[in-house]
């Protein structure tokens, strides 16, 4: 990346390895914000076992305790960031995010989890929308979608550690260890990103670069916009609904599936707690972080030819996933017909659905680098904030609290027909939320570069 250095608000020069470290701080940090999120899914045999749970209670918990003021607050929380410390909002929303999963470990009841999962949405409101806006005033525009790709290493870091951390610990000391490790460790880190961590300049790095050997010369921000000058430009614009709804629609099968593949595992597979948290992290971590860093990079590369390669990208990469899931899925079948004379193929089974599993893990991720810096341009620097808000207000309640639900509840609706494996079924039906993602994302393509701000 690029060595031109940044001032900041006080005039300052940052040096470009600052800019590098604070990427990773916020990397960090969204890691956890995965972690304590993602954490419950490896954890549903124990907490069902614990209370009594059907596969649509557990869905509510995953999905619309979490995303119910997640979602809503994310809003305000970003008209505050656009106008106050975005490090400070943030430092906020770490440190009550951590405590109320900490607060899981000790809870009585389902509804007493379920308000404890309201709290570490709460927490979680206010951790993404700052963050896209902070390394959009690091970065320089041909670099946004990859340094967002870095930011997004959060997500696979933080669900395999959550699926590791959360399994390995419930699996020696119980479930209830495994919510308080995971809320303590957030809570050690908030002190350090608000210490190491500054705001820079809003828009600075869309002026011109600096020359030179020259002075620092005084930055004064423009006035945050109203809420309401930022809907009036972003919501006419088509690219905005079809993004939106794109990885939206992506959302619903992605953070699902994240939240039900360990459960998966456990019955179709037949692995154990510990079995599960590690071959589901390994997947989960190689697969992400490969298909974030290749959306970000190809995305870079087609955008300075056309606004519109940056979500086709990701729509390609959907039309690729759905076969590769639905193969690795039947990963037994298909070992037994290959090797019919194997009378114990369970070892071959595990390896070749570990492989495939790879491909659709890394693929159906290589939207957020591509998208996020979409949604960064179809507004001005200082609407930033409050449009990636918006974005992730839409992303999110419907991917994570329609997702996560609508594979517990068809699981539940199809378990009289298929039993322990009508999960496997669930997951199938979902596959089409891929292909609508993939439809909306190619009509994003076309109209993108209309609606894109320099």
């Amino acid at each position: 990346m690029s060595q031109t250095d940044i001032t900041a608000p006080t005039g300052r020069i940052e040096r470009p390895g600052y800019r590098y470290y604070v990427l990773a701080v916020l990397t960090l940090v969204y890691m956890l914000n995965f972690l304590d999120r993602q954490i419950i899914g490896i954890l549903a045999a124990p907490l069902k076992a614990e209370f009594g749970l059907s596969d649509s209670q557990f869905g509510l918990l995953g999905g619309l305790a979490f995303a119910l003021l997640y979602t809503t607050l994310a809003i305000p929380i970003a008209w505050l960031a656009d106008r106050f410390s975005r490090v400070w909002i943030m430092t906020a929303a770490l440190t009550l995010w951590s405590g109320f999963t900490a607060l899981c470990g000790v809870v009585g009841g389902f509804g007493q989890l379920f308000l404890c999962r309201m709290g570490v949405g709460i927490g979680e409101a206010g951790g993404v929308a700052p963050s896209y806006s902070l390394i959009s005033d690091y970065f320089p525009k041909a670099q946004r979608a990859r340094a967002l790709a870095v930011y997004a290493f959060g997500i696979p870091f933080g669900t395999a550690a959550g699926t590791l951390v959360g399994g390995l610990v419930a699996a020696t000391y119980g479930w209830r260890a495994a919510f308080i490790t995971v809320g303590l460790l957030g809570l050690l880190v908030a002190p350090i990103l608000r210490l190491t961590v500054r705001d820079p300049q809003r828009g600075g790095m869309d002026r011109a670069a600096p020359v030179a050997d020259a002075a620092p010369v005084a930055f004064v921000p423009e006035p945050a916009p109203s809420f309401g000058a930022v809907l009036k430009l972003l919501l006419p614009k088509p690219s905005f609904w079809l993004l939106a709804l794109g990885a939206a629609s992506a959302s619903v099968c992605g953070y699902g599936v994240a939240a039900w593949m360990p459960s998966f595992f456990m019955r179709s597979f037949g692995l154990t707690l510990a079995d599960t948290a590690w071959y589901y992290s390994g997947i989960a971590l190689v697969g992400g972080l490969t298909g974030i860093w290749f959306g970000g990079q190809l995305a870079d590369r087609l955008g300075r030819k056309s606004k519109g390669g940056y979500p086709l990208v990701p729509a390609i990469a959907f039309l690729i996933s759905v076969p590769c899931f639905l193969l690795a899925m039947n990963a037994q079948s298909i070992v037994s017909f290959l090797l019919p004379e194997t009378s114990n193929n369970s070892w071959q089974a595990l390896t070749l659905a570990f492989l495939i599993f790879l491909i659709p893990t890394g693929l159906n991720l290589t939207w957020l680098g591509p998208l996020t810096a979409s949604v960064q341009h179809l507004v001005p620097p200082t609407m930033r904030t409050t449009a990636s808000a918006l974005f992730l207000l839409i992303n999110n309640l419907l991917g994570i609290a329609v997702g996560i639900f609508y594979f517990g509840w068809m699981s539940d609706l199809l378990r009289p027909a298929f039993g322990e494996e009508s999960l496997r079924w669930s997951i199938y039906t979902g596959m089409g939320f891929y292909l609508l993602a993939s439809a909306l994302l190619i009509g994003a393509s076309r109209t993108l570069t209309r609606d894109w701000v320099d």
